[in-house]
């Protein structure tokens, strides 16, 4: 039905007339956004959450260039982490990696340390990650996982009971933004995913019509 199916890490979203999703160097825009990542058991790290935006960041592409020719750790937990580690280095960042263990196709300039107990410290900004217990000074931190938690995304997405909160039609608090499936709360199980992501597509259809038309 000439559907397109990309594979990526969608590192960040932004609402501007409809949606745009950053996904790795890739964006797609969208009039609707569906929200289906299952559920996402990551624990933060001490002092991420307080310190998102400033100075923690989960996309090198989208805020390297913010840093260049500044201290910045990588806290590499996916397979692309290296890649992006070499992106920062290439933009002018000093650069340290920091991973349970040792990279592969890292840059062989870029400092490696072994640790798995992480900190981030700061008042009002990143100042320091502290490394099994190593302090590395550093005005910026970028943690590099194989996915994000949807508020981590879209901050403003209201939860409940640790959940997306949606009503009947699978809306989010967010005007536009749809959820279907685990993430949306128990019962865990095919039954409920499948009809809740029927009715979340048919949802954003009948959404998209709807300001098709008031822009007519």
């Amino acid at each position: 039905m000439g559907v397109e199916f990309h594979t990526g890490r969608v590192v960040a979203v932004m609402a501007w007339e409809g949606f745009a999703l950053t996904a790795g160097s890739e964006v797609f825009q969208g009039r609707t956004l569906v929200l289906a990542p299952g559920v996402a058991r990551l624990a933060k790290y001490p002092g991420e959450a307080e310190l998102l935006g400033r100075g923690v960041s989960y996309c090198a592409t989208c805020d390297g260039m913010l840093y260049r020719g500044r201290a910045v750790t990588v806290v590499g937990r996916s397979k692309d982490a290296p890649q992006e580690a070499n992106y920062l280095k290439s933009l002018g960042c000093q650069v340290v990696y920091v991973s349970p263990q040792e990279p592969k196709g890292l840059d062989r300039e870029i400092p490696f340390v072994r640790a798995g107990k992480l900190e981030v410290r700061g008042t009002d900004r990143v100042s320091a990650l502290v490394a099994d217990g190593a302090e590395l000074p550093c005005e910026g931190v970028f943690i590099l996982r194989d996915a994000l938690a949807p508020t981590d995304l879209l901050p403003d997405l209201e939860l409940r009971n640790g959940a997306i909160a949606v009503d009947r039609e699978m809306a989010t608090s967010l005007p536009g933004v749809f959820a279907a499936g685990d993430c949306t709360g128990g019962p865990l199980q095919v039954a409920k995913a499948v009809g809740e992501g029927h009715t979340a597509g048919l949802s954003a259809a009948e959404y998209v019509d709807r300001k098709r038309n008031e822009h007519q």
